[in-house]
């Protein structure tokens, strides 16, 4: 524990306890990864990810891709998948993803809606694109519960998608078809893909929405390079 408190997870409290024991308490950092009153969902699912040996494996042949002029991504000289063919093929893996999508999801959004509500006023129809479980999706109808929410992600993710009242999910593949809406939603998607790749999703998003004259929107969050701490949306 004492190595944790030099990364800031965990912290020495200055005034020693009665019989000198060493204690430790938790600090801002630490209270992401645990159940804390100041923080409504932990991160915890992003350790397990980022521990199992799935994910971790292929840095462990860092050097002979680096060797490999024609190799992929690590992850696929690894296992001969990438990150989302092996959630189709592997259980365990998916619901490792999915529980982290649902956490970042019950994390971000509060924020998301705090700070930028304004971006889903005057919205009667919503699709989350590549949605997970619908994290994001449940997070949005409960804030504007007038607002018809839907998930739109593969099937293996869909068919092990809890119920919900407010939230539907509808199986399909973004590259080929997006539903009509009047605006799409698409967190973390388009980092995971190469230009041409997110050129067809933004055609296909472009598709199933109405003209901005007539109110139809993408709203995208996602990591912009070069963005500085300090960029707003």
């Amino acid at each position: 524990m004492r190595v944790l408190t030099v990364s800031g997870i965990f912290l020495v409290p200055e005034v020693a306890s009665p019989d000198n024991e060493v204690s430790y308490g938790l600090t801002p950092t630490a209270c992401l990864l645990a159940s804390c009153d100041e923080v409504r969902s932990n991160l915890s699912p992003f350790l397990s990810l980022l521990l199992d040996s799935t994910f971790t494996a292929p840095f462990f042949g860092m050097h002979s891709w680096f060797l490999d002029e024609h190799s992929t991504s690590m992850f696929k000289k690894a296992h001969g998948l990438n990150f989302w063919e092996m959630a189709e093929q592997d259980d365990t893996y998916n619901q490792l993803i999915n529980d982290v999508m649902v956490s970042d999801s019950n994390f971000l959004m509060d924020i998301i809606l705090r700070e930028y509500a304004g971006v889903f006023l005057c919205i009667n129809s919503l699709i989350d694109v590549a949605g997970g479980h619908g994290g994001s999706a449940r997070a949005i109808a409960k804030a504007f519960p007038q607002m018809k929410c839907t998930v739109l992600d593969l099937p293996h993710v869909v068919e092990e998608a809890p119920t919900s009242d407010h939230v539907s999910f509808i199986s399909g593949d973004m590259f080929k078809y997006i539903p009509p809406a009047d605006a799409l939603f698409l967190k973390w998607v388009f980092h995971d893909w190469g230009d041409e790749d997110c050129v067809k999703i933004l055609k296909n998003c472009k598709e199933a929405i109405p003209p901005r004259e007539a109110g139809g929107k993408v709203i995208i969050v996602d990591m912009v390079v070069g963005s500085g701490p300090n960029m707003r949306m």
